[in-house]
């Protein structure tokens, strides 16, 4: 008797389970399908916010380029005009109006070539490199040029690839261009300003600045005329 109530009772057990597994399963089912629309819509709106960063600053360097064209027209335009030997290309946008390219920075070995702005601030290093300190390109003193480092390379994100002797070119307004060669590459404290010092004994050089992405350091080339 004992035996067929015990069989009786472990049957219903068994029917019991049957019943609670299939509202279990569809319980653990929600739980996944839940965590997977989060997990797709966090990743859809990291791709989102990736590529409309990466859209503006192409943007941005777009317009890099367009600004060195115009300086190539301008200083041709400048050497066949007597009147005009010392143009500066204009700014023409809501950022600022102030006197912008400069001049050109350009190193063959890093294939780096862009524009040389004339003022150093956020919006503007977005752009291009920036003059940081120092006199006009190719004058006598240390004409200080800054730069993000980008991990696409961009601007000065080659900057630690340089070497002693590798060749810096500037262009000025005129479109003269002068050769600088690396004298030293050092990283600094981002608060040790010596490498904008101004007491070049009359020589002409240019040093790079960029910022170290993993520290506070900054990565200073300098480069002199031989």
């Amino acid at each position: 008797m004992n035996q067929i109530l015990f069989h009786d009772q472990e049957n219903e057990t068994k029917e019991e389970r049957k019943k609670a597994d299939p509202t279990k399963k569809k319980s653990i089912l929600h739980i996944y399908t839940i965590q997977f629309y989060i997990a797709s819509i966090l990743l859809l709106s990291f791709l989102i916010f990736f590529f409309v960063i990466r859209f503006q600053n192409r943007q941005k360097e777009n317009y890099s380029q367009v600004l060195l064209d115009k300086y190539h027209v301008s200083t041709l335009y400048a050497n066949s005009t007597s009147s005009q030997n010392t143009s500066t290309l204009i700014l023409e946008d809501s950022v600022t109006t102030s006197p912008f390219v400069i001049g050109i920075i350009q190193i063959d070995s890093i294939k780096l070539n862009y524009p040389i702005l004339s003022e150093s601030n956020n919006d503007l290093l977005e752009i291009s490199p920036c003059r940081f300190a120092g006199p006009m390109p190719n004058e006598v003193g240390n004409l200080c040029i800054a730069g993000h480092n980008y991990a696409d390379n961009r601007f000065f994100g080659r900057l630690d690839e340089l070497e002693k002797e590798d060749v810096v070119k500037i262009f000025d307004l005129t479109g003269h261009m002068e050769e600088y060669f690396v004298r030293s590459i050092s990283r600094i404290s981002s608060t040790d300003t010596r490498c904008t010092n101004q007491d070049t004994n009359g020589e002409k050089m240019v040093t790079l600045l960029t910022c170290n992405n993993l520290s506070t350091t900054r990565l200073a080339v300098q480069c002199i005329q031989k």
